[in-house]
């Protein structure tokens, strides 16, 4: 077991470097790479169809990159807003690394591009374990998954800079309690925002980027207790704790991993892992 895990560590320290060196490459750039986390099916290409074209509403340079198994299926969807969009076909690997961004970007990113959407895997487990080089990362829910959703994905959701719920449209029919919900989030990520979303009736929409283009401007990013917490002490440094200007995620930035997943030792964050029991109907 020492072995994998001192392998793995090898190769998640690998990505770091790269992640660290493209997160300044885009920044020299003036480009930041927002990372978006979900389920399958969760509704994110939806959101970010929405965003992208929206994108173009406001004149600001967009660019998405969407990452599968197989097809390219939302590729296609995504290029409808008229934001250059390419596709990553992952293989059957079930997560994005930095090296394979990096590659993809290679004499594609268009000059002007200043917000570089990357749609990740479907996946919660995987993919929060992968820094990316991004300035701003997104865990994703939808409504119809569950309150219970950031505990099961601690990692997922206690390492995002921002959350967002969507289809809350159909939050009434599913029976989903937001108040439920939002608690948990904060089991695992206190202070991070929460933002609701619906591309059918068009809550929410557009908050994404206005979030994305405040990173841009040199706005403050939330900061992670997990990301600080793997930052600390001589048995959790995998990098330093310094952050770049205007983002949480800069040189250093250092993604943690689930308890005992990537160590063969037990970590701690100080999160009640019980469920905030939904309330009674009124």
């Amino acid at each position: 077991m020492c072995r994998v895990d001192e392998l793995r560590q090898a190769v998640l320290a690998h990505n770091d470097r790269g992640a660290n060196d493209l997160r300044a490459e885009l920044a020299a750039r003036g480009v930041i790479a927002v990372n978006l986390l979900s389920s399958p099916g969760s509704g994110k290409t939806a959101l970010l169809e929405a965003e992208l074209r929206l994108a173009g509403e406001r004149a600001v340079p967009v660019a998405a990159l969407t990452a599968d198994l197989a097809t390219d299926n939302d590729a296609t969807r995504l290029a409808r807003s008229g934001a250059p969009v390419k596709q990553i076909l992952t293989d059957g690997l079930c997560h994005l690394e930095a090296a394979q961004l990096r590659r993809q970007l290679t004499g594609w990113l268009p000059a002007k591009t200043r917000v570089l959407f990357v749609e990740n895997v479907g996946n919660l487990v995987c993919p929060a374990s992968y820094d990316l080089g991004e300035s701003l990362r997104v865990a994703l829910a939808s409504v119809t998954e569950g309150e219970d959703k950031p505990l099961k994905y601690p990692s997922a959701f206690g390492l995002a800079n921002l959350v967002v719920v969507t289809k809350i449209d159909l939050a009434e029919a599913v029976e989903f309690d937001e108040h439920a919900f939002l608690a948990n989030v904060r089991r695992v990520n206190p202070g991070v925002e929460v933002l609701l979303t619906s591309t059918r009736t068009g809550q929410g929409v557009g908050d994404l980027l206005t979030r994305a283009v405040a990173v841009l401007d040199g706005g403050a990013v939330h900061t992670p207790v997990m990301a600080r917490h793997a930052a600390d002490g001589p048995t959790h440094a995998h990098g330093s704790p310094d952050t770049g200007p205007g983002t949480g995620n800069g040189p250093g930035y250092r993604p943690g991993r689930e308890p005992g997943h990537e160590h063969g030792h037990a970590h701690t964050h100080e999160i009640d892992p019980r469920p905030v029991p939904a309330r009674e109907p009124s």
